[in-house]
């Protein structure tokens, strides 16, 4: 009725591993969420959450900002891991760093909390590569 019957065991190893995988230790399901964490350690805990919770959307708020290299990779692997499972996934950035390992398959910009513009993977490049200012004279004149 319910679905699979799992053991806590088995709860409690597949939460370990996942904790390896994005960088934290086992004493991190020890403590309460978020407490004494880093700003990185967050982001990787939220980033674990949507891995073990497997909602059908997610909206991730800039998942990469307090991450080092190391972290952006781990969080961009479940990032793709659940959207490839399918989860819909809106990603916001202010910094095409985490696209380097997370391909969009579209991309927005938004000035003001109004679109101004829609592409490709290749837009967020251009703003990287250009900075909002250019971009905005580019779409709105």
């Amino acid at each position: 009725m319910f679905g699979k019957r799992i053991k806590i065991k088995e709860i409690k190893e597949s939460i370990i591993k996942e904790l390896r995988d994005l960088g934290l230790n086992e004493n991190h399901i020890r403590r309460g969420i978020n407490e004494g964490f880093s700003g990185g350690e967050k982001k990787r805990a939220e980033i674990l959450q949507l891995k073990l919770l497997k909602p059908k959307i997610a909206i991730l708020d800039e998942p990469d900002s307090g991450l080092d290299v190391d972290g952006v990779k781990a969080v961009a692997k479940v990032i793709n891991e659940v959207s490839s499972e399918g989860t819909g996934t809106l990603l916001i950035t202010h910094y095409a760093r985490i696209l380097n390992y997370v391909k969009p398959s579209k991309v927005s910009i938004m000035v003001n909390g109004r679109i101004i513009a829609h592409g490709g993977p290749e837009l967020a490049y251009e703003v990287e590569e250009k900075g909002y200012e250019e971009i905005i004279r580019k779409y709105l004149g």
